[in-house]
């Protein structure tokens, strides 16, 4: 991703949009079928010494050979309880694989079958970025008082800044017991990268008022904030966002209600806080499932996640009314770069002898970022 790229999504402007990727709601075509019966001989040739993960928001023809499907962190920890897996090919995003390469041990080899396959939210903190904005909160005589979070949604750098200054990584279905065990610890929390997850479960779960939380701006001096600002907050929110769940609107909300009388709307809690206030229900991707897989037939839902998860939903279960929230998002476009031809090579490359797109995160980095793991999993 170039730095125009990062300076256009810091922006909140859509980037598909801008290159002129169409974004009426539908999924991009399928890869060449022939290319299953090349999947399914190089699976069978590996046997078990590999295994395939895949994230809920991948392309169908994706998840259709994936051992376990989950969210970015029960795909790690599936790869670490599998330590007989020597090739753990992680069908997802860049600091997905990293997480796993992280959990994994050393003889595991863990596989992003195209690097280009990235997170726009997790470009949007850098080490260098964050580590300027640690210098400002020292500056001002916060930071002994500030514990840093960060979302599963973040780079192995940011994870492993968090874990050396006394920090954890939260995902978006603990973050409430995340930032509870940080205030137990200190005044103020440092939240990255995603400013609405950390909003949402500031005030919507902890009760802490929206004057209490600020905003920290990377592209400005001091964060785009005075210093009394600074002082005062008690969450301090990167400036950072979900390419596709942040442009969930409340004019969505507002539509589906209008046209499917007594539709649920439900929705991820990386939407916006205003999406998020008037939803019915709101969750992590593993809470969405289970709440359709749960509802009643004949139930409707206006769904604000991922296109690929919310047709597959609408597949599976077609007892009950399922409509994306927004049909003019586009579906992940970097999450869907992970496609059947790239992961029809990466593994023939494999069974022929040869690993390609290793993820292998640096020793020193690694160790801070599973200590910041670890206190996520020690968290009560």
């Amino acid at each position: 991703m170039t730095l125009t790229d990062l300076l256009i999504l810091g922006q909140g402007v859509d980037l598909a949009s801008e290159r002129g990727v169409s974004c009426d709601g539908a999924l991009p075509p399928h890869s060449d079928p022939a290319l299953v019966e090349r999947a399914i001989a190089a699976k069978n040739s590996l046997g078990s010494r590999a295994m395939i993960l895949g994230h809920h928001y991948q392309r169908d023809e994706v998840i259709q050979f994936a051992d376990i499907t989950g969210d970015s962190f029960k795909l790690a920890q599936a790869a670490a309880s599998n330590p007989d897996a020597e090739l753990v090919f992680f069908c997802g995003v860049h600091f997905m694989a990293e997480s796993a390469d992280i959990l994994t041990t050393p003889h595991q080899k863990v596989i992003l079958p195209d690097l280009a396959a990235g997170c726009s939210m997790a470009d949007m903190a850098t080490f260098t970025a964050v580590s300027d904005c640690w210098k400002v909160l020292e500056k001002l005589g916060v930071a002994t008082r500030t514990v840093p979070i960060t979302y599963m949604n973040s780079s192995a750098a940011i994870k492993a800044f968090t874990g050396e200054h006394g920090g954890t990584v939260c995902t978006s279905s603990n973050a409430q017991r995340a930032l509870t065990w940080a205030f137990e610890k200190a005044e103020k929390i440092l939240f990255l990268p995603d400013q609405h997850l950390g909003r949402n479960t500031a005030v919507l779960q902890l009760g802490i008022s929206l004057d209490e939380c600020v905003v920290w701006n990377p592209w400005k001096p001091n964060g785009g904030l005075t210093d009394d600002e600074i002082k005062s907050a008690k969450v301090i929110l990167w400036r950072g966002h979900c390419s596709v769940h942040g442009r969930f609107s409340v004019e969505n909300i507002s539509d589906i209600r209008s046209r499917v009388p007594g539709v649920s709307v439900l929705v991820h809690p990386e939407c916006q806080h205003a999406v998020v206030s008037q939803s019915d229900l709101v969750g992590s991707t593993e809470f969405i499932i289970r709440t359709i897989e749960n509802s009643p037939a004949g139930s409707k839902w206006a769904i604000g996640t991922e296109l690929n998860l919310v047709q597959r939903l609408a597949n599976t279960h077609k007892d009950k009314e399922i409509y994306f929230l927004d049909k003019t998002v586009c579906y992940c476009s970097t999450m869907n770069r992970i496609d059947l031809p790239h992961l029809v090579w990466a593994m023939e490359s494999a069974a022929s002898g040869r690993v390609v797109n290793q993820i292998s995160v640096e020793s020193s980095v690694a160790h801070h970022a599973k200590v910041a793991l670890e206190r996520m999993l020690a968290l009560p």
